[in-house]
């Protein structure tokens, strides 16, 4: 049963022997040039490693050489180094502009913190509110502390109910419900209060009027007072900028935007228009950054606070008095793009701000859109001491200037004079301009360009 079957006798592939395995020699790239150029492959390798034929044997025949390697790279160090220093002699790299020794925007719009008010007593149990619990015999609930009484109402909701149902809000209790959102350094309390105001303040039934009587209303002095102890930088003070809390001023921004959005006649026109001035300045400080949406919604509470017939007298009043405090630098931009908003007069402000911003610039010798855009037409950017950096601002600003205009509706010399700037910029300057922000103003302008000749085509 062990011996073979006969068709495996007679299968010849089964019994052949094998034949051994040869293993190939590797060839090398030495051996391979040596066969083909027919023994110069010492001059070949000589002048493909520059003569360092030796160097590549020893490598070859004992490794990796580290120290000879390191001494090669230090010698191209060496000479990158020198070829560096021999071109920053040339008068033509010293054109070259950069853009490093550019100030970043931001100015400090708070300065030292003062010493806060202590918080005003609440009511005692005399008044009329907790006289109005004694008589439904919940007086022993707060005969013990009234204040933590208050408080406990003010964070559960119930304090804005039971002086809805009553109708009326004391005096007392008001004055310290907003002092409280004010001044309190507890969270909760903060949240509480302005829900509380804005609550009383809201009417969605009588119009414009609040769902209680109000005996007591702050006035325009104790929220300047209030933005003064967090320490605001008016435009008459002199101070030190410091760091502010941020959880302190989210609050306030917050309450304040909460407040003005249903607080209906109580300020005047010219004590509104102070107030858009600080809201506009606190974009300009770097550490308000993270609040930007509490920002925006003070801001444009305070904007759609104005009357249509008092907003572009208001709002020239405004541009005026902050072009006067923001440097001739990045603050400039920065201040008339943080104005963000689609409405008519977001891009009123924006271009009051932008023409104020202009005339300052220009020393004052310019009054109109017109006079700036002639001036502007007449600069020949082809001259060394082009000042690129103020042209990218200038740019910017009558960009934002314009918003208000129709170029494609309304033929005018503005609009002739802006498409002309605009050719200017975008072919007198070349792309191989090296002077600093020489790139950026040609290729604004270019963008600006085609961009209205795309709208006019359509």
């Amino acid at each position: 049963m062990e011996e073979p079957l006969d068709f495996e006798q007679e299968d010849l592939l089964s019994h052949a022997p094998r034949l051994p395995i040869k293993r190939k020699k590797a060839i090398g790239l030495d051996d391979l040039l040596s066969d083909f150029y027919g023994g110069k492959k010492d001059d070949l390798l000589s002048d493909f490693y520059g003569g360092k034929k030796k160097t590549m044997d020893k490598c070859s025949r004992h490794g990796y050489d580290s120290d000879e390697d390191d001494k090669r790279v230090a010698q191209n160090e060496t000479y990158l180094r020198k070829f560096v220093e021999d071109c920053e002699k040339q008068a033509s790299v010293n054109e070259i502009g950069s853009e490093d020794d550019v100030p970043i925007w931001g100015r400090r719009a708070f300065g030292t913190q003062k010493a806060f008010p202590q918080l005003e007593k609440p009511v005692t149990a005399n008044s009329d509110f907790f006289r109005h619990f004694s008589e439904t015999g919940f007086a022993s609930i707060f005969d013990s502390n009234v204040e933590n009484f208050l408080e406990g109402l003010l964070t559960n909701g119930w304090l804005s109910h039971l002086v809805a149902a009553t109708g009326s809000l004391e005096d007392s209790i008001a004055s310290w419900t907003f002092h409280t959102m004010l001044y309190s350094s507890a969270e909760d309390l903060h949240v509480s209060a302005c829900d509380f105001w804005c609550s009383i303040l809201r009417s969605e039934n009588k119009g414009d009027q609040p769902l209680a009587k109000l005996g007591w209303i702050p006035s325009y002095s104790v929220l300047k007072d209030a933005i003064s102890n967090y320490g605001y930088l008016w435009p008459t003070c002199n101070g030190t900028g410091c760091e502010i809390s941020q959880g302190q001023c989210r609050f306030q921004c917050k309450d304040f935007s909460n407040i003005l959005g249903h607080w209906y006649q109580i300020f005047s026109t010219t004590e509104m228009q102070e107030l858009l001035e600080v809201a506009i300045w606190f974009y300009l400080d770097r550490h308000l950054l993270g609040l930007a949406l509490e920002l925006n919604g003070c801001f444009h509470s305070i904007v759609h606070y104005f009357l249509d017939a008092e907003w572009e007298d208001s709002c020239a009043k405004v541009a005026a008095s902050i072009a006067l405090r923001v440097p001739k630098d990045l603050n400039c931009l920065r201040i008339v793009e943080c104005i963000t908003g689609t409405d008519n007069r977001t891009k009123y402000l924006k271009s009051q701000l932008a023409l104020h911003l202009l005339i300052v610039c220009f020393d004052n010798k310019v009054k109109s859109a017109e006079e700036i855009l002639e001036l502007l037409a007449s600069v020949n950017l082809k001259e060394n001491s082009c000042d690129f950096f103020k042209l990218y601002i200038y740019l910017v600003l009558t960009e934002n200037l314009l918003l208000l205009y129709h170029p494609f509706q309304e033929k005018s010399k503005v609009v002739d004079l802006w498409y002309q700037y605009l050719r200017n910029c975008s072919t007198q300057i070349t792309s191989t301009d090296w002077r600093s922000y020489a790139s950026k103003v040609r290729n604004k302008a270019s963008y600006l360009l085609q961009n209205m000749a795309l709208k006019s085509s359509s």
